[in-house]
């Protein structure tokens, strides 16, 4: 691995032709290895009527079945390992929150590339030896901060393996320790920005040059006060858990256009939700992965249920994905309007007075769907008047923009839960 943060691997300079010649030797190599070891996949093979021998060309991959997360879940918890546990060094899973968690295995082949993976990511993000990561990803059982630490250590930086949790000292630390780097979700870094101003130190002042952020969706507002309140270029990670973790896809400091999948490790597809077609690049729909190099949890076809498109390749040779515009299953639909949490919280950010903090309640009257949205004022905003004006520009921006009419209802500031991780952005009262 590559460790200068002024080079790149070959990798990412290799012609279109050499990453697609790549990308069909290992999916074959994949596909086989899946079939051959994993009998639920030989199962979901046969029953679609296709073999591994009949991936010829990329194209052929759109024959074989999806993956979904319900596949984890029905063979909990180690029925879609390819190797026996003796050769499992370690074990993630998800929370489990909407059902049986999705249990995740790593051969230390594994673990050895998620680290080069996520080294390569943080280098694009301008790290390199010299910095300071202070990473508030939580550890344990989710891949987000033990992914951003091996990549860390493997690029060579400074590790502050805080975790999340703790925001006052995080915020003093950050200023103590001279982190040069944060990696966190970006509701939760806005927190730590809110606790600095609390305590009456200014985010600006910090020797925090560099930020990643992700394991939630974020758009260009919230990159925007990102990097004016931290005085950071910022940056977007993706990953998920069922791929590999942190690192699938990372933004490049050069351009910061959108993050880069790595497609030497995982092949990318967009397919249209409802009928599961294969998309060109370009259009939108939901993302689909299949890994290119794992062995000890190979996955074929797995949807992310993360709505987006696939965009050609600008800094790197590799292609990217736009920013995640929702979910295909965390879509509310309020009287027959579209709504993702994303597009509300685009609306907020545009209110000057408002804080990035927000929660949407959603209830019945009668036969028809009602929306609230829950939203602070900044700190420093008190008069009545402009907590009704603040009001009155949201509601008149969602309903513009989005075409919803909704409850605007103004919080004290600190009254909305802060989050230590995911940010939990819906509450749904609607009787089932």
């Amino acid at each position: 691995m590559v460790t200068d943060a002024t080079r790149r691997e070959p990798i990412e300079t290799a012609s279109r032709d050499q990453i697609a010649a790549l990308q069909l030797a290992r999916l074959q190599k994949t596909l086989a290895w899946a079939y051959d070891r994993v009998p639920h996949y030989r199962a979901k093979f046969e029953t679609a009527g296709v073999h591994p021998d009949d991936l010829r060309e990329l194209a052929d991959l759109a024959r074989f079945p999806f993956t979904a997360k319900q596949d984890l879940r029905d063979t909990y918890p180690y029925g879609m390992f390819a190797v026996p546990l003796d050769d499992v060094v370690r074990i993630h899973a998800s929370s489990g929150t909407t059902g049986k968690p999705t249990v995740v295995g790593y051969t230390q082949n594994d673990i050895d590339n998620w680290a080069g993976i996520m080294a390569r990511s943080l280098r694009a993000a301008g790290a390199s030896r010299s910095d300071i990561v202070h990473v508030t990803h939580g550890y344990g059982l989710f891949t987000g901060g033990l992914g951003v630490h091996y990549g860390a250590e493997r690029l060579g930086c400074t590790v502050v393996p805080i975790s999340g949790g703790q925001t006052e000292r995080q915020a003093q630390l950050i200023r103590d320790f001279k982190a040069t780097m944060i990696v966190g979700t970006p509701s939760y870094v806005l927190n730590i920005v809110d606790e600095m101003e609390r305590l009456g130190i200014d985010p600006r002042s910090t020797s925090l040059r560099r930020g990643m952020f992700g394991a939630e969706p974020w758009g260009e507002q919230m990159r925007t006060e990102l990097q004016d309140r931290l005085g950071i270029a910022a940056m977007d990670l993706y990953g998920l858990s069922e791929v590999i973790g942190p690192g699938v896809a990372a933004e490049c400091i050069e351009a910061r256009d959108g993050p880069v999948i790595w497609e030497d490790h995982f092949y990318p597809e967009i397919i249209d939700p409802d009928t599961g077609k294969v998309l060109p690049d370009g259009e939108p729909g939901e993302l689909v992965f299949t890994s290119l190099t794992k062995e000890a949890l190979p996955v074929v076809r797995y949807r992310t249920r993360d709505l987006t498109r696939l965009l050609p390749p600008t800094s790197r040779s590799m292609r990217r994905i736009g920013k995640i515009t929702g979910r295909s299953d965390d879509m509310l639909i309020i009287r027959g309007v579209n709504v993702f949490p994303s597009q509300i919280e685009e609306q907020i950010l545009k209110v000057p007075k408002l804080s990035a903090h927000y929660l949407l309640e959603v209830s019945r009257d009668g036969h028809l769907d009602e929306l609230d949205v829950l939203v602070e004022m900044k700190p420093d905003v008190v008069s009545e008047a402009d907590r009704e004006a603040a009001a009155h520009e949201l509601q008149h921006h969602i309903k513009s923009f989005i075409g919803i009419s909704t409850r605007v209802r103004i919080q004290h500031h600190g009254a909305i839960e802060r989050s230590q991780g995911k940010a939990r952005r819906v509450i749904d009262r609607r009787p089932r």
